[in-house]
């Protein structure tokens, strides 16, 4: 009996060897057709869409001018819980109130200087602008930097707008300091603002932070940064100079 079971083990191995050498044929096929797969895959590029592949640009990019608001932690807004609060933001809430073709840029920085920003102006400048507010100046200030240095850096930022193009529309935003900086220094630092918008022949925002800057319940608990209803004000107060613009 134990021969006959030997017997019949014989003639199942090779049909179960058979078994096992087609299932590993199989894997080994499967792992081709999918490494196939996955180079065909990798080996494709998206197709880009019409839009993309044109020289000529979309029709909002064409339609759509844009305004810059190039600033400091004023302009970016900072201690708001959203940047949606800050004034450029506002603006662009009115501008679209309006149905006018306008796009508002928020290019704050938190702790810029003038000479931080006429570091960074050029890469600024590489789109295309209709309306620039310049609103820097006050960390000067608030350093201690000579007021011969800081009117130069603003001059020079004029100038590099102006260059990009001189049909651009500059709105200068002017700053006041506390009166602890010396009153020489303050007085100074304020006419500095009202002289270059005159040399240069743009728009000028006397105070930006114009029944903001100095009243603590429009101000963060630091007593600097506007909160969110200063910051109506302030996008009230640029408004004003700046509606003209867009309607000429």
């Amino acid at each position: 009996m134990l021969k006959a079971q030997n017997k019949q083990l014989r003639s199942y191995l090779p049909i179960a060897i058979t078994h096992k050498i087609l299932k590993f044929c199989y894997f080994i096929m499967a792992i081709l057709l999918l490494a196939c797969g996955n180079n065909k895959s990798e080996n494709t590029t998206p197709e880009t869409s019409s839009a993309e592949q044109s020289d000529e640009p979309l029709t909002e990019t064409s339609t759509t001018k844009t305004i810059l608001c190039f600033g400091d932690s004023i302009t970016a807004g900072m201690g708001l819980e959203d940047s949606k609060d800050a004034f450029p933001a506002v603006l662009q809430r009115k501008i679209d109130s309006l149905g006018l073709n306008y796009t508002v840029v928020n290019s704050g920085l938190s702790g810029e200087t003038t000479a931080g920003g006429k570091s960074r102006i050029d890469w600024v400048l590489k789109q295309p602008i209709s309306i620039f507010l310049l609103e820097l100046g006050a960390n000067d200030g608030l350093r201690g930097v000579t007021l011969t240095e800081t009117r130069a850096n603003l001059q020079a930022i004029i100038d590099e707008v102006r260059q990009k193009s001189p049909k651009i529309d500059i709105i200068l935003a002017g700053m006041e300091l506390p009166p602890n900086m010396g009153q020489d220094y303050t007085t100074e630092f304020r006419t500095m603002y009202r002289e270059l918008a005159e040399k240069n022949d743009v728009e000028f925002i006397p105070f930006i932070l114009k029944d903001v800057g100095g009243i603590a319940e429009l101000n963060q608990s630091d007593g600097i940064h506007p909160t969110v209803e200063g910051h109506k004000i302030i996008a009230n107060t640029v408004w004003e100079t700046l509606e003209p613009l867009l309607k000429s």
